[in-house]
């Protein structure tokens, strides 16, 4: 079973999503802040992580570039979830390494899409 990170800091949109990755078929683990992701991340090796862009001190394309930058975990897909839905926020977000790209609100279908784009 493939595990996916999933990382948002309101809890209502983790909920969401960890229910509709877990109905997809995922193992899911938790975080609420970009520090505790890539602790996270390092620690857990998931095989996805998922991320809302705009959070509190680390925001989901921070998170992309640490991960990219440590040997242990540059491999890792990276899949934003965010409602920034501009062309140039999609590019942007794809030069710093962000893998697949979903726009809140999203639905279930949108998001276990993007995660299994990734995991091909």
């Amino acid at each position: 079973m493939k595990t996916i990170l999933i990382v948002d800091d309101t809890k209502s949109e983790l909920d969401m999503m960890a229910h509709y990755l877990t109905n997809a078929g995922y193992n899911i683990i938790i975080a609420q802040n970009g520090e505790d992701a890539i602790a996270k991340t390092i620690a857990n090796q998931p095989d996805v992580v998922v991320t809302d862009w705009m959070m509190p001190k680390m925001g989901g394309l921070d998170i992309c570039r640490k991960l990219r930058k440590n040997p242990d975990t540059n491999s890792i897909p990276v899949v934003a979830c965010t409602a920034k839905d501009r062309d140039v926020d999609k590019m942007w977000a794809k030069k710093q390494g962000i893998n697949a790209y979903v726009t809140k609100p999203c639905t279930q279908d949108d998001l276990v899409r993007a995660v299994g784009e990734v995991l091909l």
